[in-house]
């Protein structure tokens, strides 16, 4: 009897887990991208305000429905992952909810309140309302969608790295607001988000306008995109290259045993190589066909050749899955280098050549969804990274999931999938299709010397 209960209980994590990663997956996309493109909308409009050319006007009636469609999926997923803190982990709540229950309250009374109010002045005010007025919307959206991610990471980060609290019979109680908001990844953890966001709003706008252009729509208003969006990633993706080692000292410091699974190190020792890849194996603690850097882990994570990374063994039954982690931070780091390499390339295509060829169209527009596939990777680093806690060295996963059987799990765990599958294919059909409307409806707009990458007697997409 003891033997079934166990086991079931074990079918019931199993299932919660993948259902809540099931549900932050198809989340996070959405305010992944509006993080960013609502301040890159307030860009656009402040460019118009300046200038009066109404292609920055354009740019902005364009994008800002993007963005009207990208907040709507990302509020309804929002609400339904929230629900899973009482029905799939009641042990959460329990434990932590005088910490989590506030921080979610503040994100609802500062963030959403304020994107609320003035959204509607932002979509359908513009005609209605003075400029300065729809400007100033536009404003507070993005500090609304700011204070949204700010508080979501608070949380997050205290999770990773509590503090400012103490346990009293098994319940956490706040000590301090500060020490618990500002916990010790926080700032990183924040800057690395914020960061990612603009990324992964930068490629979306450059794909889709390099779409458009391969498509015939030759306007100003989509070069102006282009252009902006391809200088705006190459100048962030080092500044994100930055905060991430940072971020990586901070988690060497304070989570030893999530950088042991991301760089897949068994055994503590000096100068430790980096693998640049390898096939870990739990049941040997081993790596099989590992191909590395000799010395170069201990001097990205201690700036020291001969500098001590603590090993897997040192943490047996307290790290993470180690697979998951390492090939996920991989596919960050992978994924970001291809970001860098394209955003570069193509900045100096406009900068120095004035035009973009065809095949460099092509590839923008492989990659227009490249920021997705980094913030996924990395957020599977960040969560899996904190297993077998949910609140690290506070709460168990295993402690706080819920006693619902298995089966009732699996099926709205299907319905989940099953919803978020034909949302995400329908939300990208509706990307493209809105791009084929722009080209069709959106009247051209003469060339100007403001916009030497394509001109009408040769499109500038020829190699």
């Amino acid at each position: 009897m003891l033997e079934f209960f166990n086991t079931t209980h074990e079918m019931s994590l199993m299932l919660s887990r993948i259902q809540f990663a099931a549900n932050i997956s198809f989340h996070i996309l959405f305010p992944t991208i509006n993080i960013a493109l609502c301040w890159v909308l307030l860009f656009f409009k402040i460019r118009f305000n300046q200038t009066q050319d109404q292609s920055w006007l354009k740019v902005y009636r364009f994008w800002v429905r993007i963005f009207a469609l990208t907040f709507a999926i990302g509020v309804v997923s929002g609400i339904t992952m929230s629900f899973q803190f009482g029905t799939n982990w009641p042990g959460y709540m329990e434990t932590v909810g005088n910490i989590a229950g506030p921080l979610l309250g503040y994100e609802v009374l500062t963030a959403f309140f304020l994107e609320a109010s003035f959204l509607s002045i932002m979509l359908f005010g513009m005609d209605r309302v003075s400029n300065r007025v729809h400007t100033l919307a536009t404003l507070l959206v993005a500090i609304g969608t700011s204070l949204s991610a700010f508080w979501i990471l608070a949380l997050d980060s205290w999770m990773q790295t509590p503090a400012g609290f103490e346990m009293r019979d098994g319940v956490a109680y706040v000590t301090s607001w500060f020490d618990v908001v500002f916990n010790p990844s926080m700032p990183y953890r924040l800057a690395h988000m914020v960061l990612a966001s603009a990324l992964t709003a930068a490629f979306l706008i450059s794909g889709i306008s390099a779409y458009r252009l391969l498509k015939g729509d030759n306007k100003d208003s989509v070069k102006y995109a282009l252009n902006f969006s391809v200088l705006f990633a190459a100048i962030i993706i080092p500044l994100q290259i930055f905060v991430g080692d940072l971020h990586g000292l901070n988690t060497f410091k304070h989570q030893p045993a999530k950088v042991a699974a991301m760089e897949g190190v068994w055994e503590t020792e000096k100068g430790a190589p980096l693998l640049l890849f390898a096939i870990p194996d739990e049941e040997t603690r081993e790596n099989h066909f590992e191909v590395a850097i000799p010395y170069m882990a201990s001097v990205i994570l201690t700036h020291d050749p001969h500098g001590e990374i603590k090993g897997l063994n040192e943490f047996i039954d307290e790290h993470p899955p180690v697979a998951p982690v390492f090939f996920s931070f991989r596919v960050m780091v992978g994924i970001g280098m291809a970001m860098l390499l394209c955003a570069w390339l193509c900045s100096y295509l406009f900068v120095i050549k004035k035009q973009y060829p065809t095949w460099s169209l092509r590839l923008l527009v492989v990659m227009t969804f490249s920021g997705w596939v980094a913030t996924l990777a990395g957020w599977y680093v960040t969560e899996i990274g904190r297993q077998p806690y949910l609140v690290t060295g506070v709460l168990k996963t295993k402690d706080a999931v819920t006693s619902t059987p298995a089966e009732h799990i699996a099926l709205s765990l299907t319905l989940y999938i099953a919803l978020y599958v034909f949302l995400l294919i329908a939300y990208i059909r509706t990307l493209y299709v809105m791009a084929d409307r722009a080209v069709k409806l959106e009247q051209g707009d003469e060339p100007t010397a403001k916009s030497p990458i394509l001109n009408n007697n040769q499109p500038a997409m020829e190699s």
